[in-house]
């Protein structure tokens, strides 16, 4: 199966939008609290950083798609329902190995 990687930096205002967003949709869809989610730290793990092609955080990766990059124009309701996206594609995807 592929891994659900989600790039992200410490103390970046975009990425703890993120992080809320994600706590706030698997209240409201418990399915998307079955995904299993690496959180990965950019300036901690540079080298796994550096071997995917995206320039802002957070990003979500499943396998070698991405699925969400995010933009510095982004509101949180704007992170969240591109969060929500990535999480219906990912269970789209993973329902059809099922």
């Amino acid at each position: 199966m592929k891994e659900v990687k989600l790039f992200h930096l410490t103390g970046c205002p975009y990425c703890i939008h993120a992080k809320n967003a994600l706590q706030e949709l698997v209240r409201e869809n418990e399915e998307y609290g079955k995904i299993s989610i690496h959180w990965i730290e950019e300036q901690e793990e540079a080298e796994t950083a550096e071997q995917y092609d995206y320039y802002y955080v957070p990003t979500v990766f499943f396998g070698a798609e991405k699925l969400y990059e995010a933009d510095p124009s982004q509101s949180y309701e704007d992170i969240k329902a591109c969060l929500k996206k990535a999480l219906d594609t990912i269970l789209s995807e993973q329902s059809s190995f099922i």
